[in-house]
């Protein structure tokens, strides 16, 4: 099982994105995704719980986390969006950094574009290691 960890700076919007489509696309018998931010925010952003909802992705019980040594120990891959300087090094994980926008506060169809720059990188990495299921 490989465990591929998204990391943002509030683990509101970008990673919380990126997990849920991975964990919705690839075969869960092959890798899982986390999702955690540097700094976590109090909630996931609303129109970032609207994007995925019009995907049957709901995310009401998702919230915000700490990105902490151990969370990140247990991850074969890093992708890193947005949290910069602030962005953890992970011991042996393979690393990527995914530049995209923060939804905080955009127009719902921006952050529409956003999510589906998400799920195009998503799906290129689910292909790329094999990880997909019959349904992706």
């Amino acid at each position: 099982m490989t465990t591929v960890l998204f990391a943002c700076l509030h683990n509101a919007g970008r990673s919380q994105m990126a997990a849920a489509l991975f964990n919705r696309l690839a075969d869960s018998a092959q890798a899982r995704a986390l999702s955690a931010g540097t700094r976590p925010a109090a909630a996931v952003h609303p129109e970032v719980r609207v994007v995925l909802a019009e995907r049957g992705i709901e995310l009401a019980d998702a919230r915000p986390r700490r990105l902490t040594p151990e969370l990140a120990a247990g991850a074969q891959w890093l992708v890193t969006m947005g949290c910069g300087d602030e962005c953890p090094v992970v011991p042996g994980a393979r690393v990527e950094d995914w530049e995209l926008e923060d939804p905080k506060d955009k127009p719902i169809e921006r952050v529409r574009e956003i999510r589906d720059q998400i799920e195009a990188r998503v799906r290129r990495l689910i292909e790329a290691e094999g990880w997909g299921s019959a349904g992706a």
